[in-house]
């Protein structure tokens, strides 16, 4: 029998391998766009649609039919159209640049959900955050420039998404436990997909060739999307655990691990690599988001007495 001061460790493990393991749905991604030919918008939608199609057995096994009783079944809804949202602006990103490059600009989030926390929940951030704050868009910026040259507008939409997604896990934080994270995660579901549904029959309809409605022209392809949609559901279900055997604080500096595996995926898949310029970018990325996890930390330990300053 583990005793329970294993369980953090496990908690880590756990957080560190799904971390690891996320970053093969982006390369599949990729892979779908750039070999298969297939827009990002129905990558999009059969993310969504696999993710709900596989993940549903097990949360109607878990909950019943309660899985579909929202508290609060429009705002779940919103959350997933705009996750739907972040996910295609993401895919949209690695059709176009190398892997480790979207991820290292995607990697703000946790600065605009920071500031977001700040101006609208009026959560204290001290001077301190502020400053790993602009450091670490600083950061964004060094991988960004030599990006922006070569993709013109294309290099903002991982911002772009990272905006979307801290206005997705902002969602999460406001709502607080209304619904069951099964249940939210079920409305998350059918929310995307009817997002992605909608917005694919909108651009078709306007002629954008990142819109365009296909179906797998092989069973390659169909075999790759269903793992996609299997990863993004599981794996998302995995870190919910992982967050259950210990705190944020501990687990959230292993989501910089998904930087590794892109970096590594891209280097063997697509033959990228970033160069030193980037490499600067990421590191500054890094240690702005470590320090504010570090600071939060601090800040909320029991046995600090002192408020902190700023």
């Amino acid at each position: 029998m583990l005793s329970s001061s294993s369980t953090p460790f496990r908690g880590m493990v756990l957080m560190a391998g799904c971390m690891l393991v996320l970053p093969v749905m982006d390369a599949i991604a990729k892979y779908m766009a750039t070999v298969e030919g297939m827009s990002p918008g129905q990558i999009t939608f059969y993310r969504f649609f696999f993710q709900l199609a596989s993940v549903l057995p097990l949360l109607i096994a878990i909950n019943g039919m309660g899985a579909f009783s929202a508290k609060r079944p429009w705002i779940n809804l919103l959350r997933g159209a705009i996750h739907g949202a972040a996910s295609l602006m993401f895919f949209m990103a690695v059709k176009y640049m190398p892997l480790a490059d979207v991820f290292a600009i995607y990697f703000v989030e946790p600065f605009i959900l920071t500031a977001m926390s700040a101006v609208f929940l009026k959560e204290k951030v001290g001077w301190r955050r502020w400053l790993a704050i602009a450091v670490g868009f600083g950061g964004a910026m060094i991988v960004i420039q030599p990006s922006y040259e070569v993709f013109g507008l294309t290099a903002l939409l991982p911002v772009a998404c990272a905006f979307l997604y801290a206005l997705y896990m902002f969602l999460n934080r406001a709502i607080g436990e209304a619904d069951s994270p099964m249940t939210m995660q079920t409305m998350a579901g059918i929310g995307g997909t009817l997002f992605m549904g909608a917005t694919l029959l909108l651009g078709t309809a306007a002629g954008d060739a990142d819109f365009e409605i296909a179906l797998p022209t092989s069973a390659l392809g169909l075999g790759l999307l269903i793992i996609l949609g299997a990863i993004s559901g599981y794996i998302h279900l995995l870190v919910v655990r992982a967050f259950r055997m210990a705190t944020l604080s501990v687990l959230a500096p292993f989501q910089y691990f998904e930087i590794i595996a892109a970096v590594a995926l891209g280097y063997l898949l697509f033959d990228e690599f970033p160069t030193p310029s980037k490499w600067l970018g990421i590191l500054i990325i890094v240690g702005s988001g470590l320090f504010i996890l570090w600071r939060e930390q601090k800040r909320a330990s029991p046995a600090q007495t002192v408020p902190e300053a700023g």
